[in-house]
């Protein structure tokens, strides 16, 4: 076994900052794209960024520990179009290029990433832009 491979992901993505970086790219474009940003209209940003850097984190094999709800508590009822998951998606592989993550890394995230599509993705269809449904519960505010 190489040292790459007993490093974890977390560690070959560079840590803490690289996770932050990449989240704050990723948040960022999904944010400047009317074809999924409605799903977020209702969503405290901060609390966002925490949640996806501790679950990024934490799956990776990093020492964070992710508090929030589950994605199928977190997504239900804001009707997620496939379109939209996959926009979503496209937007975290530019943001990983954007940070010159190599591939293998990249394909490693993706792959723990992806199986989330199913308690995410309430609508299959390639539609984008569909509006947060009024009766969505979005999270309170971080205290």
């Amino acid at each position: 076994m190489t040292t790459t491979q007993t490093k974890s992901l977390y560690d070959r993505l560079g840590g803490g900052d690289a996770i932050n970086a990449l989240t704050e790219s990723w948040v960022a474009r999904v944010g400047g794209d009317d074809r999924a940003n409605g799903k977020f209209a209702r969503t405290d940003i901060e609390r966002l960024m925490k949640e996806v850097v501790d679950q990024l984190c934490e799956a990776t094999g990093g020492p964070c520990t992710y508090t929030g709800r589950s994605m199928l508590e977190t997504h239900a009822g804001m009707k997620v179009t496939a379109g939209e998951f996959d926009v979503v998606m496209q937007h975290l592989d530019a943001a990983l290029d954007e940070l010159n993550v190599p591939k293998t890394e990249q394909d490693e995230l993706v792959g723990l990433l992806r199986p989330m599509r199913d308690d995410i993705v309430e609508v299959e269809s390639p539609e984008t832009g569909t509006p947060l449904p009024d009766s969505y519960q979005a999270a309170p505010p971080l205290k």
